[in-house]
């Protein structure tokens, strides 16, 4: 059964694609032999990222109309935040990607958080390999935007995009360094509004110090998304921080880093908080903590 639903896969059905996607976020049984029958896959993977209102989904739909017309075809995945009722994507379906749902050569899913604190979806890494075996030329991933997601992108995507608008200033000023050191590309959306170069001079003064630990440059990008501009170089830079990857030991990172995380995932499968305060209580007074967690070790 799953071998053929991965032929489908493999030849660009969508429907079966969607089918199995469902499958793997509902964990239905026997999903993990259709995983394991995946073949490996060059597809790049490109993480979009950073604040909300930053214009990610407005930025992602013009890559899409650019990745179309020079005949390439493409999949995004977007992360929303989940509803707390039925914990399914709250944004739904994206209103400024509508266009692209009839497409022949675009695929695109939306994907709710369920309360994964990162804000990436819990199933993320299984989800985008599956997409991989699927013929496409791209594979874009857009998270939330909230939590820890732009930092955990990195171990996910090829080339990670971060997003920002330039009233962003004093939230760059006070940026996690962690999000200076995952980003690949700049992105200064909005660069039509008056402080926008202002901005991106002091952005570009900022990641100079970073030069040094990466071997190229972090471009920074201005663009306005809603009117198609700066997009053509923004797939440049793209285009050239993958190429660039290619050649570099990140590809086995990455993939320890997808393998460390699902380990870390299986093994807390069978640990059990109710079951934890049980054996807690039992060992009343006298109770470790150190020597209680070391049995789990």
């Amino acid at each position: 059964m799953w071998k053929q639903k991965l032929q489908e896969i493999e030849q660009g059905n969508s429907k079966t694609l969607a089918r199995c996607i469902s499958l793997i976020e509902n964990e239905a049984p026997g999903y993990e032999e259709l995983l394991q029958q995946l073949p490996p896959s060059s597809t790049p993977i490109i993480g979009i990222t950073g604040p909300p209102g930053a214009g990610k989904s407005t930025l992602v739909d013009a890559l899409i109309g650019l990745l179309a017309a020079k005949g390439s075809s493409v999949a995004v995945l977007c992360v929303d935040p989940s509803s707390p009722f039925n914990l399914g994507a709250l944004l739904g379906d994206r209103i400024r990607m509508s266009e692209w749902y009839n497409h022949p050569g675009v695929f695109i899913r939306s994907l709710a958080t369920r309360g994964s604190l990162g804000g990436l979806h819990p199933k993320i890494i299984e989800i985008s390999d599956l997409v991989k075996a699927a013929p496409f030329d791209h594979i874009i991933i857009e998270t939330v935007g909230v939590g820890q997601s732009e930092v955990e992108i990195a171990g996910l995507a090829d080339c990670t995009v971060v997003v920002v608008v330039p009233e962003a200033g004093d939230e760059v000023q006070t940026m996690k360094a962690g999000l200076m050191e995952i980003a690949d590309v700049f992105v200064v959306n909005k660069s039509d509004r008056p402080e926008a170069d202002a901005f991106v001079k002091n952005l570009r003064l900022m990641l100079a110090p970073s030069f040094h630990s990466k071997t190229l440059p972090v471009p920074v990008i201005k663009t306005v998304a809603s009117q198609k501009k700066g997009i053509e170089e923004l797939l440049e830079a793209m285009t050239t921080v993958l190429e660039h990857k290619k050649y570099s030991d990140r590809h086995s990172w990455l993939l320890a880093e997808k393998a460390f995380y699902l380990i870390q995932r299986k093994r807390m499968k069978m640990i059990d908080k109710g079951e934890l305060q049980k054996k807690i209580e039992a060992e009343g007074k006298d109770f470790n903590l150190y020597t209680f967690i070391n049995q789990y070790g």
